[in-house]
């Protein structure tokens, strides 16, 4: 029990967000060019929704599961996605029953959970393996708005802050209230606590969130931002070190010829 209560300390979700926000260079997706992990996503993130054969779906997890491995994606994502998922089916079957419906409807809902198991394995795979200016300047390369791929970038530089923020805000929370005297059944007490207090503190991190925004906005402006992002000068020269190399073309043909064998095999079947 001292363990799990180690594992799932603050300190314990701050480091292994930070990991997966920053600590993805030393991948074998880490590696390759930005555009070209963005433009794999954009197929897998998008195909699953309009594939509806059972053996392509498989396919399609097995070879997700093997790209989560090849990211080295934290536990404790897969496992709030796992959770995410399971209760999610869960919440639908629930559904399903108050309206009328039977056992028989966890087999579809069952197929929608490979769907977004798939979904959601590229998602972790791919924004785990991407730095994050990489990944504002290739969104910037493939001609998305300077204001949204900056954002993009805002948003991880951002996070150490409000992971910083958070943790006093809780603290300051704790210091002030009463913990469990038990835990409870299965830590019952002290999973509504550290709730409640999660709860508790989204509003005073918005709100310092807000503040620090207004200071960086005026920062940006001070600097020319709102000029240079629109210079074709400067997006020349921020995406200039881009250049599509081997690994970019194996990668890709690996993974077109895998999922045409998925293909073959289904229509076998």
């Amino acid at each position: 029990m001292k363990n799990l209560r180690e594992k799932i300390s603050i300190e314990y979700v701050k480091g292994e967000l930070l990991k997966t926000a920053y600590g993805s260079g030393d991948t074998y997706l880490g590696r390759l060019d930005p555009r070209t992990i963005i433009i794999w996503y954009l197929f897998f993130g998008i195909a699953p929704w309009f594939i509806h054969n059972k053996v392509v779906l498989v396919g399609f997890l097995v070879f997700m599961v093997a790209m989560t491995l090849l990211a080295r994606v934290s536990p404790l994502i897969i496992v709030i996605m796992g959770v995410g998922l399971l209760s999610e089916i869960g919440v639908l079957f629930i559904i399903s029953l108050f309206f009328g419906g039977d056992l028989s409807s966890i087999l579809p809902m069952f197929w929608l959970t490979i769907k977004l198991a798939v979904i959601s394995l590229a998602s972790v795979a791919v924004f785990s393996s991407l730095d994050p200016e990489k990944f504002s300047d290739a969104l910037l390369s493939m001609g998305v708005p300077g204001q949204v791929s900056f954002s993009v970038a805002y948003g991880y530089r951002i996070l150490p802050t409000l992971m910083e923020e958070l943790e006093q805000v809780m603290l300051s929370y704790r210091l002030r209230g009463k913990a469990p005297d038990s835990h409870g059944f299965l830590y019952w007490r002290s999973i509504y606590y550290y709730m409640k207090m999660l709860v508790l503190s989204f509003y005073p991190l918005i709100l310092n969130g807000a503040k620090r925004s207004r200071t960086t906005v005026e920062a940006l402006e001070t600097k020319g931002f709102s000029y240079s992002i629109n210079n074709p000068a400067v997006k020349k020269l921020k995406t200039a070190y881009f250049a599509f190399g081997r690994n970019d073309m194996i990668f890709i043909s690996s993974s077109v010829f895998y999922v045409t064998a998925v293909f073959l095999v289904s229509a076998f079947n």
